[in-house]
């Protein structure tokens, strides 16, 4: 950059963390542990995305669900459903799984809203 350049780029990251249980467990890298290597590396893709452009990431990557509730959609040879939430400019990876039909499954979501409600 030049002396006489008076734009500069930041590149500003937010804090991506899977959510962990009060037995210590993280429900997100297990799941992930599970994968082959072809699909925890997408999902570490898009994980990568959320952390470099948090809230300026739109659809058809994510989608709100409802009040403090996003759903990250992973496209890969699998659809692949990582739920998140957003606290004190962190976000938390709260749930995961394989999407198999086109509605998303209840017993997913209120997984999600538990976790959130233990984080919130």
């Amino acid at each position: 950059m030049s002396t006489n350049d008076s734009s500069i780029a930041i590149q500003k990251t937010w804090v991506v963390k899977f959510y962990q249980t009060k037995r210590g467990d993280y429900p997100v890298n297990d799941f992930l542990t599970d994968q082959d290597n072809e699909i925890s590396t997408k999902v570490f893709s898009y994980f990568s995305l959320l952390q470099n452009n948090g809230p300026f990431l739109k659809p058809p990557q994510i989608k709100k669900l409802q009040s403090n509730l996003y759903e990250l959609r992973i496209k890969s040879k699998l659809n692949i459903r990582a739920f998140y939430t957003i606290f004190n400019n962190e976000y938390y990876i709260l749930h995961i799984f394989k999407k198999k039909t086109q509605k998303t499954p209840t017993k997913e979501l209120k997984i999600a809203i538990d976790r959130m409600n233990s984080i919130i």
